[in-house]
Order: C-alpha cells, then structure tokens, then sequence
C-alpha cells in the first residue's frame, strides 16, 4: 500500500532514493520505468526501520560475518563497552534513523555522527556529545533526530569495498540481487552515472535462491576468486534472513573484503514489510518510536492510517483510492492538504474521534474536509463520531462533511439535528471548492489577527 506524500514533508532515506533510481531506470531493471509522479509528490511505503546496531545484531544471529560492536546509552557505558571489545581502534555511530550521519552535525557542535576513536577514554568524551542530543543531517532537516544511544564497534581496515542489496521489484515479480563493486559511497551516484556497474540477479521467490546465482553475482561484483564463495555464502544467508523477516529491502554498504582476507558486512540497512507485524513480532518490538512523528505513534495505536503532509486543510477519509483522489481535487482547487488519513472500512465512533485529535494537532489545518463513502462503513457511526469530536475537542475550525452510501439519510440527520457548526455537501467538487475558500478564508483572518466565527445558512 502506498500513498501520495508532499517530499517537503519528509526527506527520504538514502537507500530508498537509490532503489527507486534503480527501479525508475530504463537499462537497470530491463527497462522498466516508474509512472511519472505529480511535481513535488511521491509515493510513500509504511516500512518498519530498525537502528543499524539492531538489523547488525539480526545478521549476527544468521551467521553473517560482521564487525565486533556493542550498544551504549551513555556516555558512562560506552566506556565500558569500548573496554570490553578490547580494541584501541573503534568506531563511534550516532543511532540515528537517518541517512548521511557521517555528515551531520549535533546540538552543541560536534560533527559527524560516526567516529573513529582510539581510547574508551575517547569514546566515553565522543558519546557525552552525541547521546540526548539531536543529529541534523540533510535527510532530518531543521528538525533534527534525537540520539538516544550509540553503536560502539571494532575498526576493520577493508581491502576493498562493495555494495550489496535485496530489494522487491515489481518487474520481476520477486526478490531481485543488486551489487556494485563500487560500494563504501553514495550508491545513487554510481546508478546515475554508470548504470552498468551495477549488477542484478532476480530470484524465483518460490524456489529461493540458488547457490550459483549468488556466486554468479560476487564475481560480476568483482571478488577476488578466492573469496567467492565465501562472499556468495554471505548472499545466501542475507537472502534467507530477508525472507525469513519479510523484510522489503536490506543493504549492506559496505559489504568488504577486510585486510585478513575476510568477506564482512560492515554496515547494515533493513526494512520491514509492515502488513507483516502480526508475524514478525520480534522485529517490530524493537521499533524506535522517539525516531518517529508522535502522531505516527498516536495514529498506529488507533488503528489509523495517517501521514502527515504541509497543507493547510485537513481530510478524514474511508479508504487509500477515496483519500488519494480527496487530495487531488482538494489541489485541483488551489487547496494543500494537510494529511492523509485513512480511517478504513470498520471505524468506531472512537477512533473518528482520535483521527480528528491527529488532524487537530497540526496548527497549521485551516478547514476540515470529511469525505465518506459508506460501503462496508455506516455513515451514521461516521456522523456520530464527528459530532463527537467537534463537541469534545471544542473545535473551533470550519468541517465541510460530504456523505455517501450507507445508512447516509441517518447520518445527514444526526447532523442537522447537532447544535455543531458541521457543513454538508452532498457533491464532492463543491465540498472540495468550500473547504479551500474556507481555508483560505481562516488563514487571511489569522494573518490580520483578527478572530471569526461561522454560522450555518438557514
């Protein structure tokens, strides 16, 4: 599932940037070329991220090679961290859910968010940095990401440096192989300027991956050929591990032949297939809601489907296609919204109530647009949930509500009988051209500080 997401909103990570350069391609993924998206908007998939210190710890249990590496949450216990890997050489990583730590710069100055340190003493100085202080990085924006802990490893020294990932593809139907022998940098780079260093090995996602695939991809990718095996084992189990998670994509840059002569996996990016939380358990107990927008956490606990975006109105509706198209002729008329929330076919009137407390916390909602089509939902359970929120939340913003389908004359009737301030509009262009002047109306009053009131039409 996916939806349209305002990239102002929200900075991408990396990785997922490079995928869907892959995926966009002509050339890199037979040809196959994304659909043109609206200026300024992109699709949006729901995936579980872990900390790197985390997705490390799950290819350790797979027998993948990785560096010696232990997680600290202060400063206090990074040293002792550093004392017990027993090594002078380390590195010190901000665990932070973005992309280009390396160079970000924390609260109070300090730049980078990986490391290299040389005494526990060092790493002890270098954690009291980073830990309860926000990262800023080009993917966090002015925001920031907070760090809450820290991942302490052994330094290796590689040889050489590759690239390597699993990914889905559409194209393929399945699990695709990407490797470059170009690894240890920007990755998208590498894909827009030299596509052919890139290689690929699509995997039937019935019968698995076969053993002469992966040792087809490491020498493609470049391994000496006395590490191919070795390198082509790792594949397999990195493979295995991302069916057995049902992860959506993992990465590993860089994937590195170590100066003893050793095939390791030095650094580790997952992703999570959220409609498979009710069977990966494990994995999405280890989520890092302080990484995340508190309304995605408040939205999760609701059982909503909701993103926030940098619009000025509001929209509360009954399925992805309903929403997405709500948001279009909500711009088609000159308005931004300022969400995507789904409420889905089997809401209460509690969770109506809670979708409008997420929409409410954005100040900048101007107007509410409500768009319903009652199928398997009851219009009258939608009606009775809004009036229950604009009385509890004493609102106080303009709500065009625009009902169809089921058990809709109860609900039309349940809202002219409300004392409430609730606009109905049984055709959806005229609701989407009120609730943009409406809108635009509010912001003109907030900008003259003036304060108004609305009345019903009698």
């Amino acid at each position: 599932s996916c939806v349209l997401r305002n990239m102002d909103s929200e900075v991408l990570e990396l990785n997922e940037c490079f995928l869907q350069v892959l995926m966009g391609s002509p050339g890199l993924f037979g040809g196959h070329v994304s659909q043109p998206q609206p200026p300024q908007l992109q699709q949006q998939q729901r995936n579980l991220s872990l900390h790197e210190y985390m997705s490390i710890g799950l290819l350790k249990e797979a027998g993948i090679s990785v560096p010696e590496g232990m997680v600290a949450s202060s400063s206090e216990e990074a040293y002792a961290v550093a004392k017990q890997i027993g090594s002078k050489d380390l590195v010190v990583k901000a665990q932070v859910l973005a992309g280009g730590r390396g160079k970000g710069t924390f609260e109070g100055g300090l730049k980078g968010g990986v490391r290299i340190v040389y005494s526990p003493e060092e790493a002890r100085d270098i954690s009291s940095q980073m830990i309860g202080r926000k990262l800023y990085t080009k993917q966090t924006g002015e925001a920031g990401r907070i760090c809450n802990q820290v991942f302490i490893c052994e330094r290796r020294y590689p040889r050489r440096e590759y690239y390597f990932a699993i990914t889905m593809e559409r194209s393929y139907q399945g699990p695709v192989l990407i490797g470059s022998s170009q690894g240890g940098v920007n990755i998208e780079d590498v894909a827009a300027e030299n596509p052919d260093a890139i290689v690929k090995e699509p995997i039937d996602i019935a019968e698995g991956i076969k053993m002469e695939q992966a040792v087809k991809v490491a020498k493609e990718m470049g391994f000496p050929s006395a590490l191919v095996n070795e390198a082509a084992e790792n594949m397999v189990k990195l493979y295995n591990l991302f069916i057995k998670y049902d992860a959506s994509m993992l990465e590993i840059n860089p994937m590195v032949e170590d100066s003893s002569g050793v095939v390791m996996c030095m650094d580790a990016k997952i992703n999570f297939d959220s409609n498979a939380e009710y069977r990966q358990k494990k994995v999405f107990e280890m989520q890092d809601w302080t990484q995340e927008d508190p309304r995605d956490r408040q939205a999760a606990k609701a059982d909503l489907n909701y993103i926030g975006l940098d619009g000025t109105i509001g929209c509360l509706v009954n399925g992805a296609g309903l929403a997405m198209a709500t948001m279009d002729i909500i711009k088609l008329h000159g308005g931004t919204p300022a969400n995507f929330l789904d409420v889905g076919g089997g809401a209460t009137a509690h969770q109506v109530t809670e979708a409008f407390k997420l929409i409410t916390s954005d100040r900048k909602v101007q107007a509410i647009l409500v768009n319903i089509f009652g199928g398997i939902m009851r219009c009258d359970v939608i009606a009775q949930g809004i009036i229950m929120a604009v009385r509890d939340l004493d609102l106080k913003i303009p709500i065009v509500v625009r009902l169809q389908g089921t058990r809709v004359d109860d609900a039309k009737a349940l809202i002219a009988a409300s004392p409430l301030k609730i606009l109905a509009c049984d055709d959806l262009d005229e609701a989407a051209k009120m609730v943009v002047k409406l809108s635009e109306i509010v912001s003109l009053a907030k900008e003259a500080q003036v304060d108004i009131t609305f009345q019903l039409p009698i």
